[in-house]
């Protein structure tokens, strides 16, 4: 199979990346700075993510698109407002994730954002689910591009004039170029900062006017640090097929009116699960000394009892410490917990924390 290129590999080659491959794209890891201070750098300052790689799904319908997708999706998309985005999950019958996604509702149909491994899974489901009533289109024209940090309102806005007027979770329309480009404020990282639906031949152009006012490139190490610190999942690690939203600890997720009618794909599982509790659940977990606990980690409590396993877990530069994620028995899920990490053979003290390990405030209002 040929390995993808995005748009900006080019100028991610002139910029120095090293790059590797990804949900079947060749993407950049890290530049020369390296992946501790892209991260830094994005907390502090202002980091450019190429996240074009990830499905734009636009759907677009009239009369009863609304009804059909919240038979699909556990949200209330009748009373979401035009331009307003929600995280949900597409699920199977047994309420396990095929992905995450996020949802935004458009004047004349929704843009769905999906994870780059399972768009074209996605896309075939949600064809044969809609019945082919609804004009579905998997935009390969545009670029995906995330501005992440404190300073990205300020370096976006000198670019894209009222893109401070958005508040967290809802976009609009702008005109770069003269071309229509979509903005929404959120992100992946744990900070405020916008994604933009940008064409393919625009994105470079666009970057480098991001770069020229002081924004950086970041690559997917950075990313996985960023997100896994602000405690966010990262699908075919926290989630998958065999992994329901309430065992993934999303359930804040679930519109609770939705739950209450429980007429969407997987309703009964969730419903069960909400009622009776899970067996397994996603936690924090911080590791008491400096062993970084990576995937398949085996997780032991204090009886020598094999009790979960590690989904992510890496050093985390802004807590200066190892952090990690994982699926406890939910009797050990409680905060403070002792449990012990198997690495290399050697078991390694740690504790079940709470989520995020890192903490910062999306903006709510209008940041003026």
């Amino acid at each position: 199979m040929e390995i993808k290129k995005t748009s900006l590999y080019k100028l991610h080659q002139n910029n120095n990346a090293k790059f590797v491959e990804f949900a079947g794209y060749q993407m950049p890891i890290q530049y020369s700075d390296g992946i501790v201070e892209e991260h830094k750098y994005t907390r502090m300052h202002s980091g450019i993510f190429d996240v074009s790689h990830m499905g734009q799904l636009f759907i677009y319908g009239e009369n009863n698109l609304t009804e059909d997708l919240e038979k699909i999706f556990p949200l209330d998309l009748k009373n979401l407002k035009i331009n307003h985005s929600k995280y949900s999950f597409l699920m199977n019958d047994e309420a396990g994730i095929y992905d995450d996604l996020i949802v935004t509702k458009l004047e004349k149909g929704f843009l769905i954002i999906l994870n780059a491994a399972c768009k074209e899974n996605d896309f075939k489901i949600l064809s044969k689910l809609l019945n082919g009533k609804y004009e579905m289109l998997l935009d390969e024209k545009r670029s995906l591009i995330a501005i992440q940090g404190p300073k990205s309102v300020k370096i976006l806005n000198n670019i894209i004039q009222g893109v401070e007027d958005l508040n967290f979770m809802s976009g609009n329309w702008f005109s770069f170029h003269d071309q229509k480009i979509y903005v929404t404020r959120s992100g992946y990282t744990g900070e405020d900062g916008f994604e933009v639906s940008i064409s393919n031949e625009l994105s470079e152009k666009f970057t480098k006017d991001l770069i020229d006012k002081g924004a950086k490139l970041i690559g997917l190490g950075a990313r996985d640090t960023l997100r896994l610190e602000a405690g966010l999942c990262l699908y075919g690690h926290e989630l998958n097929k065999d992994k329901t939203p309430v065992e993934a600890n999303l359930k804040w997720a679930i519109s609770k009116d939705r739950v209450s009618k429980g007429n969407f794909i997987g309703s009964n599982i969730i419903t069960k699960q909400l009622n009776d509790g899970v067996s397994k659940i996603r936690v924090g977990i911080k590791p008491e000394g400096k062993v970084i606990a990576r995937e398949k980690t085996k997780i032991f409590n204090q009886s020598d009892l094999h009790i979960g396993e590690i989904t992510s877990g890496t050093f985390g530069p802004s807590v200066n410490g190892p952090v990690a994620m994982g699926y406890v028995e939910n009797e050990f899920s409680k905060k403070d917990t002792k449990v012990f990490l198997e690495v290399r053979g050697k078991k390694y003290p740690a504790n079940i924390c709470g989520l995020p390990f890192y903490k910062k405030s999306y903006v709510k209002g209008v940041n003026k």
